[in-house]
């Protein structure tokens, strides 16, 4: 019923489809992995949520940036042209990955739409795919070459989409740099995402979606326990991504004459200290004017 979408997978690359890599794990450990993993998630989600916070007022101005309008276009084109190429393949099931996901994401935080600062912040913890995929990237399955162009070219942009959005502000704001609740709320999704749907999916029709089948052939945590170890290292990973990001958007946004926005960036880095510096001067002007003022009554 639905060969169309998964049909066209190639066969010939290891552990990329069929019997073999679906067995690889045991059905008993795959359903221990995954009921661990599951409390581990709940108790991620439920310690993220007591903890996360958003704006209570967010400046959202329904403004024309020609700069979205020209991203969103691009994106979504080649958003297109991959789903394309997936339906020609006979390998839509492929558009499951977390990739595809938060590009769908990025294409809705371009289009105006005033609720979008948590999807932005869940956004930039998935920016662990697009380095990821240019790390190790997984071109073999794509026979043409403007199918490879495709691929890196929509993982860069996936990253270079939310450093202009934090550009412009407003919804697209971040938490300050010390909070940890919406990344580790990105990791436990991230988790729950892979565990939850993309094993299910990948196991009923046996293509190794975001390896929760088996895994890569570069991996080095090779082995029963890779997607343990895949656990033990996102964990580090995404936040460091996350804070990153954080980090080198406040300084590229703030100190090049070229890029720069302003002082600094609401909620990033040091917002804290300069709040606490431009209060403490402005109190001590207002104090000023008024011991003055005493002086002359």
């Amino acid at each position: 019923m639905f060969e169309w979408a998964y049909a066209g997978v190639n066969a010939s690359i290891p552990r990329n489809i069929g019997p073999e890599c679906a067995n690889y794990l045991s059905m008993k450990r795959r359903v221990i992995e995954t009921l661990l993993v599951s409390v581990y998630i709940i108790l991620l989600i439920i310690w993220s949520l007591k903890r996360m916070t958003l704006p209570k007022t967010v400046p959202y101005v329904q403004q024309t940036r020609y700069g979205k309008i020209i991203l969103l276009t691009i994106m979504s084109i080649v958003f297109g042209i991959e789903i394309g190429f997936k339906l020609a393949g006979k390998t839509f099931v492929y558009i499951l990955n977390p990739c595809h996901i938060f590009t769908i994401a990025e294409i809705y935080l371009l289009a105006n739409s005033p609720v979008i600062t948590a999807i932005f912040r869940l956004v930039i913890s998935g920016l662990n795919g697009p380095i990821l995929a240019y790390a190790f990237p997984e071109t073999d399955c794509r026979p043409m070459f403007m199918d490879k162009a495709i691929y890196y070219i929509q993982h860069g942009l996936m990253a270079v989409i939310p450093y202009y959005l934090i550009k412009l502000e407003g919804a697209y704001s971040i938490e300050p740099l010390f909070d940890m609740s919406w990344t580790i709320f990105g990791y436990a999704l991230n988790l729950a995402y892979h565990f939850w749907i993309l094993q299910i999916v990948g196991m009923f029709v046996q293509v190794n979606l975001s390896h929760m089948l088996c895994p890569a052939i570069l991996d080095p945590f090779e082995g029963q326990n890779y997607r343990l170890w895949a656990t033990c290292h996102q964990l580090l990973c995404i936040p460091l991504l996350y804070k990153l990001f954080c980090l080198s958007s406040n300084f590229s946004l703030t100190k090049f004459h070229f890029q720069k926005v302003k002082s600094y960036l609401d909620n990033i880095l040091m917002n804290k200290f300069f709040k606490f510096k431009y209060t403490s001067k402005n109190h001590e002007v207002s104090e000023g004017c008024q011991n003055t003022h005493k002086q002359y009554e």
